[in-house]
C-alpha cells in the first residue's frame, strides 16, 4: 500500500469476517434501473465485443449489454449462490480479495475488467488493482463504479468523501499502481429526468503496454 494511503484510512466499522457478512445471498440490485443503464452503456463503450471479460466483485447480475457477445466472462465474488445465478458468467469463483488480493489467473488473461459498486469495500485496493493490471492485456480497460455501499463494510476513507471525491480517489488508486494511463473520471448520472435516479460515477483507465506485467 502507498505510504500516502495509511492503514487507518481502510478501517471499517465491521471488521468481522467478510465471508460471514456475504454468506446470505442478496439477489437484489444496489442501484436503480437508470443507473444500471448507465453502467451497461459504459460497458458498451469500453469493453471489446468478443473479448475476455473479468467481472470482479461480481454477483447475480453483471449489467453487460444483452446484444453484445463476449468470448468468455469470468466472475469473482463472495457468494456462490449469487454467482451461480448469473446467466452471463461462463465461469465463476468465490474469493475474498481482502483476505487474498492475488488473482488466480495467468498474465494477460482478460481484455477488460469491470468493478461495479464494490471498490469501496477493498481494504488494499491498490494491491488488487495491481493484480488486475497483471491479468489484463495491454490497452485493456478497467471501469470502476461508485456510489451505493453497505456502510458497515465500506472503508473509512470512502465514507469521509463526497461522490465527486470518490472518483478522484479511485483515479488515485489506479495511478498508484503505475500500470494504467488515460485515466478518466466520469459522471454518468441522469439529472435530466423528472424522477431523480441514483447517481452513477465511473473511473476508466487503460492498461499500459508493458509486456503484460505491472511496471517495476
Amino acid at each position: 500500500m502507498s505510504s500516502t494511503l495509511t492503514p487507518d484510512l481502510f478501517r471499517r466499522h465491521d471488521e468481522s469476517d467478510d465471508a460471514r457478512f456475504y454468506a446470505f445471498p442478496r439477489l437484489v440490485t444496489h442501484i436503480d434501473e437508470t443507473a444500471i443503464a448507465a453502467v451497461t452503456q459504459l460497458y458498451r463503450e469500453f469493453f471489446p465485443p468478443n473479448g475476455r471479460i473479468l467481472d470482479l466483485m461480481s454477483s447475480w447480475v453483471s449489467h453487460l449489454p444483452e446484444e453484445v457477445r463476449y468470448s468468455h466472462v469470468v466472475g469473482l465474488g463472495m457468494n456462490a449462490e449469487e454467482l451461480a445465478a448469473n446467466p452471463r458468467l461462463d465461469e465463476w469463483l468465490v474469493q475474498s480479495l481482502n483476505e487474498n488480493p492475488q488473482l488466480p489467473f495467468a498474465d494477460a488473461s482478460f481484455d477488460a475488467c469491470g468493478i461495479c459498486v464494490s471498490i469501496q469495500y477493498l481494504t488494499d485496493p491498490v494491491a488488487v488493482l495491481e493484480e488486475v493490471a497483471r491479468v489484463l492485456t495491454p490497452n485493456a480497460p478497467i471501469v470502476t463504479f461508485s456510489n451505493r455501499c453497505f456502510p458497515t463494510k465500506a472503508v473509512a476513507v470512502w465514507q469521509s468523501l463526497s461522490d465527486e471525491d470518490h472518483g478522484r480517489l479511485v483515479a488515485y488508486y489506479l495511478t498508484e499502481t503505475g500500470a494504467f494511463d488515460r485515466i478518466q473520471v466520469l459522471d454518468r448520472s441522469d439529472r435530466a429526468s423528472v424522477r431523480r435516479s441514483d447517481p452513477l460515477f465511473a473511473v476508466a483507465g487503460r492498461r499500459t503496454a508493458i509486456g503484460g506485467r505491472v511496471p517495476e
